[in-house]
Protein backbone atom coordinates (compact mmCIF):
# COMPACT_ATOMS: atom_id res chain seq x y z
CA UNK A 1 0.00 0.00 0.00
CA UNK A 2 1.60 3.64 -0.82
CA UNK A 3 2.30 6.04 2.06
CA UNK A 4 -0.49 8.04 3.93
CA UNK A 5 -2.31 11.10 2.31
CA UNK A 6 -2.25 14.70 3.73
CA UNK A 7 -5.01 16.52 3.60
CA UNK A 8 -3.35 19.26 1.17
CA UNK A 9 -2.46 15.65 -1.25
CA UNK A 10 -5.90 14.56 -1.27
CA UNK A 11 -7.36 17.90 -2.55
CA UNK A 12 -4.66 18.17 -5.14
CA UNK A 13 -5.00 14.38 -6.43
CA UNK A 14 -9.07 14.51 -6.54
CA UNK A 15 -8.53 18.09 -8.38
CA UNK A 16 -5.58 16.49 -11.05
CA UNK A 17 -7.31 13.15 -11.30
CA UNK A 18 -10.88 13.53 -11.94
CA UNK A 19 -10.59 16.77 -14.90
CA UNK A 20 -8.38 16.18 -17.17
CA UNK A 21 -8.53 18.68 -19.93
CA UNK A 22 -7.93 18.31 -23.86
CA UNK A 23 -10.32 18.91 -26.91
CA UNK A 24 -13.61 17.27 -26.34
CA UNK A 25 -13.56 14.35 -28.82
CA UNK A 26 -14.16 11.03 -27.06
CA UNK A 27 -17.96 9.51 -26.37
CA UNK A 28 -18.72 6.39 -24.39
CA UNK A 29 -21.96 4.60 -23.13
CA UNK A 30 -22.53 2.30 -20.31
CA UNK A 31 -26.13 0.67 -20.46
CA UNK A 32 -27.67 -1.42 -17.96
CA UNK A 33 -30.82 -3.23 -18.20
CA UNK A 34 -33.13 -5.60 -16.56
CA UNK A 35 -33.10 -9.08 -16.90
CA UNK A 36 -36.41 -11.05 -17.24
CA UNK A 37 -37.78 -14.54 -18.19
CA UNK A 38 -38.77 -13.64 -22.07
CA UNK A 39 -41.92 -15.22 -20.92
CA UNK A 40 -43.50 -13.93 -17.94
CA UNK A 41 -41.35 -10.62 -16.67
CA UNK A 42 -42.34 -11.02 -13.15
CA UNK A 43 -40.91 -14.29 -12.72
CA UNK A 44 -37.58 -14.05 -10.86
CA UNK A 45 -34.70 -15.01 -12.91
CA UNK A 46 -32.07 -17.47 -11.15
CA UNK A 47 -28.41 -16.50 -10.59
CA UNK A 48 -27.18 -19.77 -12.38
CA UNK A 49 -29.55 -19.05 -15.36
CA UNK A 50 -28.04 -15.50 -15.68
CA UNK A 51 -24.02 -16.56 -15.40
CA UNK A 52 -24.82 -19.84 -17.79
CA UNK A 53 -26.33 -17.18 -20.31
CA UNK A 54 -23.17 -14.71 -19.76
CA UNK A 55 -20.44 -17.63 -19.54
CA UNK A 56 -19.49 -16.84 -23.37
CA UNK A 57 -18.15 -13.41 -22.14
CA UNK A 58 -16.40 -14.24 -19.17
CA UNK A 59 -12.84 -13.46 -21.05
CA UNK A 60 -12.52 -9.71 -21.58
CA UNK A 61 -12.43 -8.09 -25.29
CA UNK A 62 -14.53 -11.47 -25.98
CA UNK A 63 -17.82 -9.07 -27.97
CA UNK A 64 -17.02 -7.81 -31.13
CA UNK A 65 -16.42 -4.09 -30.06
CA UNK A 66 -14.64 -5.05 -27.23
CA UNK A 67 -17.30 -3.65 -24.96
CA UNK A 68 -17.04 -5.03 -21.51
CA UNK A 69 -20.06 -6.91 -19.49
CA UNK A 70 -20.68 -6.29 -15.99
CA UNK A 71 -23.45 -7.67 -13.21
CA UNK A 72 -25.13 -5.15 -10.96
CA UNK A 73 -26.05 -6.59 -7.37
CA UNK A 74 -29.38 -7.38 -8.17
CA UNK A 75 -28.79 -9.58 -11.69
CA UNK A 76 -28.86 -5.96 -13.88
CA UNK A 77 -26.58 -6.34 -16.85
CA UNK A 78 -24.20 -3.60 -17.71
CA UNK A 79 -22.57 -3.33 -21.12
CA UNK A 80 -19.81 -0.90 -21.45
CA UNK A 81 -18.15 0.27 -24.57
CA UNK A 82 -14.93 1.93 -24.74
CA UNK A 83 -14.83 5.46 -25.72
CA UNK A 84 -15.31 6.33 -28.94
CA UNK A 85 -13.87 9.00 -31.23
CA UNK A 86 -16.86 10.05 -32.55
CA UNK A 87 -21.07 9.57 -31.78
CA UNK A 88 -21.08 7.31 -34.65
CA UNK A 89 -18.52 4.85 -33.51
CA UNK A 90 -20.00 4.80 -29.81
CA UNK A 91 -23.48 4.17 -31.53
CA UNK A 92 -21.88 1.47 -33.75
CA UNK A 93 -20.24 -0.39 -31.35
CA UNK A 94 -22.79 -0.28 -28.77
CA UNK A 95 -25.14 -1.73 -31.61
CA UNK A 96 -23.15 -4.73 -32.26
CA UNK A 97 -21.81 -5.92 -28.83
CA UNK A 98 -25.96 -5.58 -28.10
CA UNK A 99 -26.76 -7.82 -30.88
CA UNK A 100 -24.53 -10.78 -29.29
CA UNK A 101 -25.27 -9.99 -26.15
CA UNK A 102 -28.99 -10.13 -26.82
CA UNK A 103 -28.68 -13.54 -28.44
CA UNK A 104 -27.30 -15.76 -26.19
CA UNK A 105 -30.28 -14.36 -23.52
CA UNK A 106 -32.35 -14.93 -26.17
CA UNK A 107 -30.74 -19.25 -26.13
CA UNK A 108 -31.99 -18.96 -22.28
CA UNK A 109 -34.96 -17.63 -22.87
CA UNK A 110 -33.76 -14.47 -21.57
CA UNK A 111 -34.25 -10.88 -22.68
CA UNK A 112 -32.83 -7.71 -22.02
CA UNK A 113 -35.36 -4.63 -20.38
CA UNK A 114 -35.01 -1.10 -20.56
CA UNK A 115 -36.87 0.40 -17.29
CA UNK A 116 -35.57 2.82 -15.05
CA UNK A 117 -37.36 0.73 -12.14
CA UNK A 118 -38.38 -2.63 -12.37
CA UNK A 119 -42.28 -2.29 -12.72
CA UNK A 120 -43.15 -5.91 -11.32
CA UNK A 121 -40.86 -7.82 -8.97
CA UNK A 122 -39.18 -6.65 -5.57
CA UNK A 123 -35.81 -6.03 -5.37
CA UNK A 124 -34.50 -9.74 -5.79
CA UNK A 125 -31.40 -11.18 -3.52
CA UNK A 126 -28.36 -9.73 -4.19
CA UNK A 127 -26.22 -11.73 -6.58
CA UNK A 128 -23.19 -10.15 -6.47
CA UNK A 129 -21.51 -11.29 -3.26
CA UNK A 130 -18.51 -8.78 -2.92
CA UNK A 131 -17.42 -7.32 -0.16
CA UNK A 132 -18.53 -4.11 -1.59
CA UNK A 133 -22.17 -4.52 -2.08
CA UNK A 134 -22.13 -5.99 1.04
CA UNK A 135 -21.03 -2.84 3.09
CA UNK A 136 -22.51 -0.39 0.23
CA UNK A 137 -26.10 -2.49 1.86
CA UNK A 138 -25.35 -1.54 5.40
CA UNK A 139 -24.52 1.59 4.80
CA UNK A 140 -27.82 2.51 2.56
CA UNK A 141 -29.70 0.46 5.12
CA UNK A 142 -29.30 3.17 7.55
CA UNK A 143 -31.73 5.22 5.88
CA UNK A 144 -34.29 2.87 4.70
CA UNK A 145 -34.70 0.77 2.09
CA UNK A 146 -34.32 2.69 -0.68
CA UNK A 147 -30.69 1.75 -1.39
CA UNK A 148 -31.52 -1.92 -1.91
CA UNK A 149 -34.04 -0.40 -4.30
CA UNK A 150 -31.70 1.45 -6.39
CA UNK A 151 -28.81 -1.22 -6.47
CA UNK A 152 -31.32 -4.13 -7.24
CA UNK A 153 -33.85 -3.10 -9.45
CA UNK A 154 -32.78 0.16 -11.12
CA UNK A 155 -30.95 0.23 -14.49
CA UNK A 156 -29.73 3.70 -16.41
CA UNK A 157 -28.30 5.01 -19.33
CA UNK A 158 -24.75 6.78 -18.54
CA UNK A 159 -23.24 8.71 -21.25
CA UNK A 160 -19.66 9.98 -20.87
CA UNK A 161 -18.13 12.95 -22.72
CA UNK A 162 -14.72 14.67 -22.26
CA UNK A 163 -14.52 16.95 -19.43
CA UNK A 164 -12.89 19.60 -22.12
CA UNK A 165 -10.11 22.20 -22.38
CA UNK A 166 -8.44 24.61 -20.27
CA UNK A 167 -10.75 27.56 -21.98
CA UNK A 168 -13.36 29.76 -20.52
CA UNK A 169 -15.94 29.06 -23.70
CA UNK A 170 -18.18 25.82 -24.87
CA UNK A 171 -14.95 23.35 -25.47
CA UNK A 172 -14.17 24.53 -22.04
CA UNK A 173 -13.93 21.96 -18.82
CA UNK A 174 -15.34 24.81 -16.55
CA UNK A 175 -18.49 25.61 -18.98
CA UNK A 176 -18.93 21.68 -19.84
CA UNK A 177 -19.20 21.58 -16.34
CA UNK A 178 -22.09 23.27 -15.55
CA UNK A 179 -23.90 23.05 -18.59
CA UNK A 180 -23.95 19.46 -18.07
CA UNK A 181 -25.42 20.44 -14.39
CA UNK A 182 -27.51 23.03 -16.22
CA UNK A 183 -28.88 19.90 -18.37
CA UNK A 184 -29.72 17.23 -15.82
CA UNK A 185 -33.73 18.21 -15.11
CA UNK A 186 -33.93 18.32 -18.46
CA UNK A 187 -32.35 14.99 -19.55
CA UNK A 188 -34.34 13.43 -16.61
CA UNK A 189 -37.75 14.85 -17.32
CA UNK A 190 -37.17 14.05 -21.25
CA UNK A 191 -36.15 10.28 -20.49
CA UNK A 192 -38.06 9.83 -17.83
CA UNK A 193 -38.93 6.37 -17.63
CA UNK A 194 -40.19 4.10 -14.14
CA UNK A 195 -43.69 5.52 -13.18
CA UNK A 196 -44.48 2.26 -11.67
CA UNK A 197 -43.25 -0.19 -8.57
CA UNK A 198 -45.02 -3.31 -7.79
CA UNK A 199 -47.49 -2.80 -10.82
CA UNK A 200 -48.72 0.65 -9.45
CA UNK A 201 -48.13 4.16 -10.32
CA UNK A 202 -45.68 5.98 -7.39
CA UNK A 203 -46.77 9.50 -8.64
CA UNK A 204 -42.95 10.03 -10.49
CA UNK A 205 -42.29 9.57 -13.58
CA UNK A 206 -38.67 8.79 -12.89
CA UNK A 207 -39.29 7.25 -9.40
CA UNK A 208 -35.80 5.81 -9.90
CA UNK A 209 -34.90 9.56 -9.02
CA UNK A 210 -36.84 9.43 -6.46
CA UNK A 211 -35.19 6.63 -5.20
CA UNK A 212 -31.82 8.03 -5.48
CA UNK A 213 -32.96 11.22 -3.47
CA UNK A 214 -33.77 8.98 -0.66
CA UNK A 215 -30.03 7.67 0.45
CA UNK A 216 -27.46 9.26 1.85
CA UNK A 217 -27.35 12.85 0.06
CA UNK A 218 -23.40 13.41 0.65
CA UNK A 219 -23.15 10.99 -2.25
CA UNK A 220 -25.64 11.16 -4.66
CA UNK A 221 -27.30 15.04 -4.74
CA UNK A 222 -25.12 17.57 -7.09
CA UNK A 223 -22.21 19.28 -5.49
CA UNK A 224 -22.82 22.66 -4.65
CA UNK A 225 -21.84 25.76 -7.19
CA UNK A 226 -18.35 26.69 -7.24
CA UNK A 227 -15.89 29.35 -8.67
CA UNK A 228 -13.85 26.46 -10.31
CA UNK A 229 -15.32 22.53 -10.65
CA UNK A 230 -12.19 21.27 -9.47
CA UNK A 231 -12.62 22.97 -5.94
CA UNK A 232 -16.45 22.06 -5.93
CA UNK A 233 -14.83 18.56 -6.57
CA UNK A 234 -12.71 18.15 -3.82
CA UNK A 235 -15.12 19.50 -1.20
CA UNK A 236 -17.64 17.34 -2.63
CA UNK A 237 -15.67 14.23 -2.81
CA UNK A 238 -13.54 14.69 0.55
CA UNK A 239 -17.17 15.81 2.53
CA UNK A 240 -18.73 12.40 1.07
CA UNK A 241 -19.23 9.81 4.01
CA UNK A 242 -17.36 6.77 3.58
CA UNK A 243 -19.28 3.72 2.02
CA UNK A 244 -16.54 1.05 2.56
CA UNK A 245 -12.89 0.73 3.77
CA UNK A 246 -11.25 -1.78 1.81
CA UNK A 247 -9.64 -4.64 4.18
CA UNK A 248 -7.16 -7.58 2.20
CA UNK A 249 -8.38 -10.98 3.35
CA UNK A 250 -11.61 -9.72 5.02
CA UNK A 251 -15.14 -9.55 3.53
CA UNK A 252 -16.15 -7.25 6.17
CA UNK A 253 -15.86 -3.78 4.41
CA UNK A 254 -17.74 -1.58 6.50
CA UNK A 255 -16.88 2.07 7.27
CA UNK A 256 -17.60 3.71 10.77
CA UNK A 257 -20.86 5.52 10.55
CA UNK A 258 -21.30 9.03 9.56
CA UNK A 259 -16.91 9.27 8.75
CA UNK A 260 -16.02 11.72 5.86
CA UNK A 261 -13.01 10.72 3.76
CA UNK A 262 -11.75 14.30 5.23
CA UNK A 263 -12.50 13.10 8.59
CA UNK A 264 -9.93 9.88 7.83
CA UNK A 265 -7.16 12.20 6.62
CA UNK A 266 -7.06 14.56 9.96
CA UNK A 267 -7.31 11.23 12.14
CA UNK A 268 -10.85 9.40 12.06
CA UNK A 269 -10.67 6.16 13.63
CA UNK A 270 -10.37 3.40 11.18
CA UNK A 271 -7.60 1.49 12.27
CA UNK A 272 -4.62 2.86 9.97
CA UNK A 273 -4.51 5.82 7.96
CA UNK A 274 -5.88 6.30 4.28
CA UNK A 275 -3.64 5.86 1.12
CA UNK A 276 -3.99 6.81 -2.08
CA UNK A 277 -5.83 3.85 -3.43
CA UNK A 278 -8.46 4.40 -0.89
CA UNK A 279 -9.08 7.91 -1.72
CA UNK A 280 -9.21 6.13 -5.34
CA UNK A 281 -12.03 3.64 -4.53
CA UNK A 282 -13.43 6.27 -2.77
CA UNK A 283 -14.30 8.34 -5.67
CA UNK A 284 -15.83 5.07 -7.06
CA UNK A 285 -18.36 5.45 -4.83
CA UNK A 286 -19.94 8.69 -5.16
CA UNK A 287 -23.14 8.74 -7.33
CA UNK A 288 -23.93 12.51 -8.18
CA UNK A 289 -25.96 13.35 -11.19
CA UNK A 290 -22.68 14.14 -13.07
CA UNK A 291 -19.55 12.63 -12.00
CA UNK A 292 -15.97 13.30 -13.19
CA UNK A 293 -13.75 10.80 -13.79
CA UNK A 294 -10.79 12.57 -15.80
CA UNK A 295 -13.84 13.08 -17.77
CA UNK A 296 -17.90 13.70 -17.47
CA UNK A 297 -19.97 11.06 -16.84
CA UNK A 298 -23.63 11.61 -16.62
CA UNK A 299 -25.56 9.15 -14.62
CA UNK A 300 -28.79 11.09 -14.08
CA UNK A 301 -31.23 9.25 -17.55
CA UNK A 302 -33.40 6.23 -16.72
CA UNK A 303 -32.77 3.00 -18.95
CA UNK A 304 -34.97 3.46 -21.68
CA UNK A 305 -37.11 1.43 -23.50
CA UNK A 306 -37.00 -0.84 -27.00
CA UNK A 307 -33.37 -2.30 -28.68
CA UNK A 308 -32.25 1.05 -29.52
CA UNK A 309 -34.11 3.88 -27.29
CA UNK A 310 -30.95 4.49 -25.76
CA UNK A 311 -29.64 6.10 -28.86
CA UNK A 312 -31.46 9.34 -28.12
CA UNK A 313 -30.43 10.11 -25.10
CA UNK A 314 -26.61 9.32 -26.00
CA UNK A 315 -26.84 11.39 -29.26
CA UNK A 316 -28.62 14.56 -27.69
CA UNK A 317 -25.98 15.03 -24.72
CA UNK A 318 -23.35 14.51 -26.83
CA UNK A 319 -24.41 17.09 -29.11
CA UNK A 320 -25.84 19.64 -26.75
CA UNK A 321 -22.41 19.62 -25.23
CA UNK A 322 -19.63 18.74 -27.97
CA UNK A 323 -21.56 20.94 -30.60
CA UNK A 324 -20.76 25.37 -29.72
CA UNK A 325 -23.86 26.19 -31.34
CA UNK A 326 -26.15 23.96 -29.65
CA UNK A 327 -24.12 24.18 -26.35
CA UNK A 328 -24.76 27.79 -26.37
CA UNK A 329 -28.76 27.30 -27.28
CA UNK A 330 -28.66 25.04 -24.56
CA UNK A 331 -27.21 26.92 -21.78
CA UNK A 332 -29.55 29.74 -22.92
CA UNK A 333 -33.07 27.30 -23.05
CA UNK A 334 -31.93 26.24 -18.94
CA UNK A 335 -31.52 29.74 -18.00
CA UNK A 336 -35.25 29.89 -16.81
CA UNK A 337 -34.58 27.00 -14.62
CA UNK A 338 -31.40 27.74 -12.63
CA UNK A 339 -31.09 29.92 -9.72
CA UNK A 340 -28.91 32.97 -8.46
CA UNK A 341 -25.66 30.60 -8.80
CA UNK A 342 -26.45 29.37 -12.59
CA UNK A 343 -27.55 26.00 -11.37
CA UNK A 344 -31.22 24.43 -11.67
CA UNK A 345 -32.22 24.14 -7.32
CA UNK A 346 -33.16 21.28 -5.72
CA UNK A 347 -36.67 21.77 -6.25
CA UNK A 348 -36.19 21.94 -10.50
CA UNK A 349 -34.63 18.36 -9.84
CA UNK A 350 -37.47 17.29 -8.11
CA UNK A 351 -40.18 18.90 -10.58
CA UNK A 352 -38.50 17.13 -13.49
CA UNK A 353 -38.86 13.69 -11.75
CA UNK A 354 -41.80 14.31 -10.86
CA UNK A 355 -44.01 15.69 -13.79
CA UNK A 356 -41.21 15.35 -17.02
CA UNK A 357 -41.40 17.72 -20.17
CA UNK A 358 -45.43 18.08 -18.61
CA UNK A 359 -43.77 20.65 -16.25
CA UNK A 360 -44.11 23.84 -18.58
CA UNK A 361 -40.83 25.65 -18.11
CA UNK A 362 -38.93 22.30 -18.11
CA UNK A 363 -41.04 20.89 -21.37
CA UNK A 364 -40.21 23.91 -22.67
CA UNK A 365 -36.14 23.72 -22.20
CA UNK A 366 -36.98 20.01 -23.31
CA UNK A 367 -38.07 21.22 -26.95
CA UNK A 368 -34.95 24.13 -27.23
CA UNK A 369 -32.88 21.51 -26.42
CA UNK A 370 -33.77 19.09 -29.18
CA UNK A 371 -33.91 21.41 -31.62
CA UNK A 372 -30.45 22.40 -30.92
CA UNK A 373 -29.60 18.87 -30.90
CA UNK A 374 -31.65 18.03 -34.39
CA UNK A 375 -29.59 21.11 -35.66
CA UNK A 376 -25.97 19.79 -34.39
CA UNK A 377 -26.59 16.59 -35.49
CA UNK A 378 -27.72 17.00 -39.27
CA UNK A 379 -24.46 19.56 -39.25
CA UNK A 380 -21.68 16.77 -37.83
CA UNK A 381 -23.14 14.48 -40.61
CA UNK A 382 -24.66 11.72 -38.32
CA UNK A 383 -25.60 8.29 -39.09
CA UNK A 384 -29.00 9.00 -40.77
CA UNK A 385 -30.27 6.03 -38.44
CA UNK A 386 -29.25 8.17 -34.94
CA UNK A 387 -31.01 11.18 -36.77
CA UNK A 388 -34.06 9.17 -37.57
CA UNK A 389 -34.30 8.22 -33.84
CA UNK A 390 -34.09 11.25 -32.61
CA UNK A 391 -36.65 12.78 -34.61
CA UNK A 392 -38.83 10.33 -34.09
CA UNK A 393 -38.63 10.31 -30.06
CA UNK A 394 -38.94 14.48 -30.64
CA UNK A 395 -42.31 13.83 -32.32
CA UNK A 396 -43.54 11.44 -30.05
CA UNK A 397 -42.87 12.68 -26.99
CA UNK A 398 -40.37 15.60 -26.38
CA UNK A 399 -42.49 17.81 -28.71
CA UNK A 400 -45.86 16.94 -27.04
CA UNK A 401 -45.08 17.09 -23.36
CA UNK A 402 -44.71 13.27 -22.69
CA UNK A 403 -41.86 11.10 -22.03
CA UNK A 404 -41.61 7.22 -21.93
CA UNK A 405 -43.16 6.61 -18.86
CA UNK A 406 -46.72 8.48 -19.75
CA UNK A 407 -46.64 4.33 -22.13
CA UNK A 408 -46.89 2.48 -19.01
CA UNK A 409 -48.89 4.66 -17.31
CA UNK A 410 -51.25 4.23 -20.62
CA UNK A 411 -50.71 0.65 -20.30
CA UNK A 412 -51.96 1.08 -16.81
CA UNK A 413 -54.92 2.55 -18.05
CA UNK A 414 -54.57 5.86 -16.22
CA UNK A 415 -54.04 9.33 -16.66
CA UNK A 416 -50.64 10.47 -15.27
CA UNK A 417 -52.18 13.80 -13.76
CA UNK A 418 -54.75 12.18 -11.78
CA UNK A 419 -51.98 9.72 -10.01
CA UNK A 420 -51.97 10.39 -6.27
CA UNK A 421 -48.08 10.60 -4.57
CA UNK A 422 -46.79 7.36 -3.50
CA UNK A 423 -46.37 8.33 0.25
CA UNK A 424 -43.45 6.34 0.61
CA UNK A 425 -41.30 8.74 -1.91
CA UNK A 426 -43.01 11.49 -1.22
Amino acid sequence: MDDCLTLEEAEAYVKGVCFKTGPPTRVGVELEWLVHDRADARLPVAAERMAEALAPFETPGTLPHRGGISREPGGQIELSTAPADSLAGCVEAALGDLTVLRASLAAADLELRGYGLDPHRDPPPRVVRHPRYRAMEAHFDRAGPWGRVMMRGTAAVQISLDAGDDTDGPPGYRYRWRLAHRLGPVLIAAFANSPLWRGRSTGWLSTRQAVWRRIDPTRTRAPDAGTDPRDAWADYALDAQLLCVRRAGSADWSAPRGLTFRSWLTGGAVGRPPAIEDLDYHLTTLFPPVRPRGWLELRMIDAQPGDDGWIVPLAVAAALLDDPVAADAAYAATEPLCGDDGLPPPEVWTRAARLGPADPAIGKAVRACFAAADTALAVSGTLARTRRTVAAFAERYAERGRCPADDQLNELGRSPATHAPWEGLS
